[in-house]
């Protein structure tokens, strides 16, 4: 039998990390980075993932057209902390993707990324953004030439293989995106039309590193530090990026820097301070969205933190259904504080994980 598309390979040594410059002042000093994540990676998160150690992290995807019209909810989103600080567009007309680029950057951004993997129907199909840019490589050329001229900082890109499995396009378009002036390639290792099902391919990704020498990025089913190191062996990238193997855990990616730097697994906090960080991330959610929506939007973060603890679904599910914060708090103390005294250690699976959606 052959060796498994994400079986680690027997005794070879741990990839080792290197600081990635995009030039115009701009280093990841350790590119190991929180994927952009609409609904997921707002600012509470990122900021929280930055402070435990995130190499870097990504806004979530906004539209050009709402970055350029300025509401309320694309300026919340596009509020960035910390250095250097990326903000992910996607469009698709070059005109309103610079003027949005020139808007992120006076907004803050150290680095623009382009959007070419989004596979939601919403923007694929019905805005022609995302990977829809992958099935028009001229058009796509014009963007990233556009969103380059109009900003004086990196412009990067995140794209997948290509739309389906008959057009994988990643390696032409690389080149594309170097002739453009783009610094660094993300590649998620699906097509669009896989969307987040079937198995991430790091093998090709190295088709793509071999089409230029932009600094690269793999993405995709990156759940452990075992993964990160498979990830770059198979890749041959220079750096991760790591999507929902950071639910429930914003210090994933610096126990993945870590592991990438030393060879060596950091145990994950213990039960008291992931309630910490928990809090924390809770706090932060209602104070930058307001009590009410705060309250919502964070429900699927408890769960997550939860997730792979005794009693856990049971505690989800009234979470899901209580509507003010002093009774979450108050669930939240009466979930954690008796499996702290006990000592108890979150377990989950692989592929637990990947079940969850991006």
């Amino acid at each position: 039998m052959g060796t498994p598309l994400h079986a680690p390979a027997p005794h070879t040594p741990t990839p080792r990390l290197r600081p990635i410059d995009l030039g115009r002042g701009v280093v990841i000093d350790d590119p190991v980075i929180l994927a952009p994540m609409s609904g997921v990676t707002d600012l509470p998160f990122r900021r929280l993932a930055r402070a435990l150690g995130a190499g870097l992290v990504v806004s979530e995807m906004i539209a050009s057209w709402a970055m350029i019209r300025e509401n309320k909810a694309t300026l919340r989103m596009s509020e960035l902390d910390g250095k250097p600080s990326s903000l992910q567009l996607a469009g698709c007309d070059p005109v309103a993707m610079a003027e949005a680029a020139r808007i992120a950057v006076d907004r803050g951004a150290d680095i623009v990324d382009i959007n070419f993997g989004c596979p939601v129907k919403k923007v694929a199909v019905g805005q022609m953004a995302g990977s829809a840019l992958m099935r028009d490589e001229a058009l796509a050329g014009r963007l990233l030439e556009a969103t380059v001229r109009a900003v004086d900082v990196p412009v990067t890109l995140k794209m997948r293989m290509g739309w389906d499995h008959q057009s994988l396009n990643a390696p032409n378009l690389a080149r594309i995106a170097k002739e453009a002036g783009i610094r660094m390639l993300t590649v998620h290792g699906r097509t669009r039309q896989m969307f987040y099902t079937g198995t991430a391919d790091w093998d090709f990704i190295a088709s793509v590193k071999a089409a230029t020498d932009l600094p690269l990025i793999a993405n995709g089913d990156i759940v452990t530090e075992e993964d990160a190191a498979e990830a770059l062996r198979r890749s041959g990238a220079d750096g991760v990026m790591i999507g929902r193997g950071c639910y429930g855990r914003p210090w994933f990616p610096a126990a993945v820097a870590e592991f990438l730097r030393t060879g060596e697994k950091r145990a994950e906090p213990d039960l008291a301070a992931q309630k910490r960080i928990l809090l924390l991330h809770y706090e932060g959610m209602l104070t930058h969205f307001g009590t009410e929506p705060g309250l919502r939007l964070a429900r699927k973060h408890i769960a997550w933190y939860s997730r792979g603890l005794t009693g856990s679904a049971e505690f989800r599910a009234t979470v899901m259904r209580t509507n003010d914060v002093p009774t979450v708090l108050a669930l939240i103390d009466r979930f954690y504080d008796p499996l702290i005294e006990r000592g108890a250690v979150r377990h989950q699976s692989r592929d637990s994980v990947l079940a969850e959606a991006a």
